[in-house]
């Protein structure tokens, strides 16, 4: 490719195209691109972009994959920006991370912003000594800078599958642990590991000490960030009812970062490879209700058609921004790498990355 000759293709030149003609050209673009590029598609992507992944799994685990083969020197991860801020700070060579859509966002990781953290920190500090009594752990669904804050201040990330490993690692260490962004996964973690609830508290930073009194810092040992996935939150303890009634028999499986009134109504709490991989390994003409994406529930519907699957609701839960990905923007970005133009690039700085790759060493280290 001859990058110096390189122009741009414009995005609006796709935009109206056939889903037919999109087809064809991204297989084509992939044909001639060959090793040069590694295709990742999140579990919540739509089918039109996931049908085109070489890869498709829960976020952390393609960015470790992406790590992994670097002798695919561009990776499109399609995904959201997190996700791909992810692979660029795990990769250990000079891959270019590449994002369909930049505004294919996540509004979670939107809730705990960079500078409401530090003034969540400062004005512990008044309360607390910090960096003895508090371990701050981040969610992999955030912002590299927020993965970056708690590797400069001794923390950790985790993941919906070992949040309860890294808490018990947090707690083995400091007395505290500050918890962010999503309120729901730390509090359903420590509602299963019989934490009393008069020993958490939830930061609202909006909220001059977050909404809590000092005595009540100084008494909590989790302090939750109010924060949630738009998606997870739509799940109701009247939709577990009606599911229940109307399919007797039937098993709710939900995502930890539902509210925990839905967790506690559940049969079975996990992760999305969780979820994925308890529907597929069960037994033919069992039925389940699940609560998570729309994409991914159809998905498994469509798959395993000797099981029914139902959406846990009784209204659409898609995550709009990660639906920002779709068959244009890959086309766009595949036919402009073909033709020696890269759009789109995700890069962390390098201090952000470094700080950052010690929060997720933690992690993998416990995990």
């Amino acid at each position: 490719m001859n990058s110096i000759q390189a122009i741009e293709l414009p995005i609006s030149d796709y935009v109206g195209l056939s889903d037919e003609e999109l087809f064809e050209r991204i297989v084509s673009a992939k044909k001639a691109l060959g090793d040069q590029v590694l295709m990742l598609g999140h579990n919540y992507q739509r089918d039109e972009v996931i049908i085109h992944a070489d890869l498709r799994a829960h976020s952390l685990l393609l960015s470790k994959i992406a790590a992994e083969r670097s002798e695919h020197p561009y990776v499109v991860f399609c995904g959201v920006h997190f996700m791909a801020e992810t692979a660029d700070i795990l990769s250990r060579t000079k891959q270019t991370v590449i994002l369909p859509d930049l505004n294919a966002g996540c509004s979670m990781a939107d809730m705990a912003a960079i500078e409401q953290v530090d003034q969540c920190w400062e004005e512990l500090g008044r309360v607390l000594s910090v960096e003895d009594e508090v371990m701050p752990a981040v969610y992999v669904n955030s912002a590299a800078v927020l993965k970056a804050f708690c590797g400069e201040h001794g923390g950790i990330t985790c993941t919906s599958s070992n949040a309860k490993a890294v808490m018990e690692w947090g707690w083995a260490r400091r007395e505290k642990i500050l918890f962010f962004p999503d309120e729901h996964l730390g509090r359903n973690v420590a509602n299963k590991m019989g934490m009393p609830r008069e020993q958490m508290i939830v930061w609202d930073p909006f909220l001059p000490d977050g909404g809590n009194t000092k005595e009540a810092i100084r008494k909590a040992r989790l302090i939750l960030w109010k924060g949630h996935c738009s998606v997870h939150q739509m799940f109701q303890p009247e939709h577990v009812a009606y599911f229940r009634k109307t399919y007797p028999g039937l098993q709710v499986i939900v995502h930890p970062e539902c509210h925990e009134n839905v967790v506690n109504q559940a049969d079975l709490v996990g992760s999305t490879e969780f979820i994925i991989r308890t529907v597929k390994q069960a037994k033919p003409g069992t039925m389940w209700a699940v609560g998570t994406e729309l994409n991914l529930v159809n998905r498994l519907k469509h798959e395993e058609v000797d099981k029914q699957v139902f959406f846990l609701s009784s209204v659409v839960c898609r995550c709009a921004t990660m639906y920002r990905i779709d068959a244009s923007h890959l086309c766009w970005c595949m036919e402009n790498i073909a033709q020696g133009t890269v759009v789109n690039q995700i890069s962390v700085p390098d201090d952000d990355k470094a700080m950052a790759r010690m929060a997720l060493d933690r992690m993998m280290a416990v995990s």
